[in-house]
Parts: structure tokens; C-alpha cells; sequence
């Protein structure tokens, strides 16, 4: 059986096909057989593949940076709070762990921040969203400002109970979906297995791959994996315990 040689699919199949070395076998005056023309079309079928498995790699890693951005604006305005609070000895102005009595719900952590304008009400729903978790909450400007989360919603960054006197490699929020020391649930929000995200003490903020959500994926070295993810509150340097420490604030 021949195909029309002048028709323009089979003019880019041909193409296609001799670029990836499938030579054509003549019939007549050079037309493709039918097997010829198949190979040609499954060879579009699998670039096409490949071009959405990467558009897709490429948006959940913006995606994540974009995460990550958020939960640094988290960190500069905790540490602008805290940092006043030892200039000042104001009680209120503290790292999240150092609350007496302690926190127990992020609403409230998320209001020590908004109510002295360290964190504008307007803001709090992006920077505590992503893909599967969408905050969504009610502003009062006050004064004071202040903020009310909407049931239902949930927040797509967790905070830890840091406190002052922790090392700067402790770790201040993840994405959500990270449990410390744990295999990534994969069904877990925001991301799954794609990927976690860790702010830290001193500032530095990380994107990491879910093979080194567990001391297994840092070669079982513990100390390697409390320098690379982070240290637990509560942890000592050298020794690694599983799970989020007592007191993180999540919704």
C-alpha cells in the first residue's frame, strides 16, 4: 500500500524519521509503507511526552521556589519581631517557642506578628499558601490589626517552637508536607514527593528533593543530615530523633 509522498504529515514524518535514523524504504516512486509512517508518528507521540514531563518538572520547581520565597518573608519578619524583643525586653516580641505559656495554634502565632505590623493582615493567606493548601482568611485592620483563619482552609507552611538560645541550623518552618526524619507521604500537600521545603534559624531557606527527607538519603550520617535539613528543637548535635518536635504550629 503507498501514501500520497506529496502530503505534508508525511513530509515532516519523513524528516523526522531520517533524523532518528529511520530510513524509508522506496515503493514505486518513493512513498512510505504504513509501518514506516507509524514509527514516524510514535516518535512525535514520544517527544511530545517528553516536552510535557519537563514543562511540568519545571513548573512544581517554581512552584516550590515560590514556596520557599513565602516562608522567607515568614523568617525576616519573625526575626525582625524577635530582634526587637532583645532590644527592647518587650515579652511580646519573641521567637515562636519562647511564648510563656506556649503557643498552640498558628492563628495565634501568625497575630503576634500582624498585631505590631511585623506582617501585614493582607499578606498572610499568600505567603501561607500553595498548590493544595489555600489559606484563606478573614483581615480585621483594627486597630490592632488582626488576623482569622477560615475553617476548612489549611496553611501550606508549619512553624517550629525555635526559641533564642537555639544554634542557628535549627529549623524555624517547613512545607507542610514534611515530617522531620520521615518518608514524604505522597499524597501529602503541598508536593507530595516532589520536593520539601526548610527555612532555618539563621535565614537560610532550602528546597530539598524527598530522598534527603530522611538520615537514610544523607548516607545515615546524623549529624551530615541535622547540617543539611536542619536541627530538631529539642535535638542534641549528633543525635537524630523522627517527627516534628512538641509544640509545632500547624492548620
Amino acid at each position: 500500500m503507498k501514501t500520497n509522498r506529496s502530503s505534508p504529515v508525511l513530509r515532516r514524518g519523513r524528516l523526522l524519521a531520517n533524523a532518528f535514523g529511520v530510513a524509508p524504504r522506496l515503493r514505486g516512486e518513493g512513498g512510505f509503507t504504513i509501518i514506516e509512517l507509524f514509527v514516524s508518528i510514535g516518535i512525535i507521540f514520544i517527544l511530545f511526552a517528553l516536552a510535557v514531563a519537563g514543562i511540568a518538572s519545571a513548573l512544581s520547581k517554581a512552584q516550590m521556589n515560590g514556596t520557599m520565597s513565602n516562608a522567607h518573608q515568614l523568617y525576616l519578619a519573625q526575626f525582625s519581631m524577635a530582634n526587637d524583643g532583645m532590644s527592647t525586653d518587650a515579652t511580646g516580641l519573641a521567637w515562636a517557642g519562647d511564648y510563656a505559656p506556649a503557643l498552640t495554634l498558628l492563628e495565634d502565632y501568625i497575630n503576634k506578628l500582624v498585631r505590631p505590623g511585623y506582617l501585614k493582615g493582607g499578606d498572610v493567606a499568600k505567603l501561607l499558601s500553595a498548590p493544595g493548601c489555600n489559606l484563606r482568611v478573614n483581615v480585621n485592620n483594627g486597630p490592632p490589626a488582626s488576623v482569622t483563619f477560615v475553617p476548612g482552609s489549611m496553611s501550606a507552611l508549619k512553624v517550629h517552637p525555635v526559641q533564642e538560645r537555639d544554634p542557628a541550623n535549627t529549623i524555624f518552618a517547613t512545607s507542610r508536607n514534611y515530617v522531620y526524619d520521615t518518608a514524604i507521604n505522597g499524597s501529602a500537600v503541598p508536593y507530595g514527593p516532589k520536593g520539601f521545603i526548610v527555612v532555618r534559624k539563621g535565614g537560610d531557606a532550602n528546597v530539598f528533593n524527598s530522598r534527603q527527607a530522611t538520615v537514610a538519603g544523607w548516607g545515615n550520617d546524623q549529624t551530615k543530615f541535622q547540617n543539611g535539613v536542619g536541627l530538631k528543637h529539642g535535638d542534641n548535635v549528633g543525635t537524630v530523633t523522627p517527627n516534628d518536635p512538641a509544640g509545632t504550629l500547624t492548620y
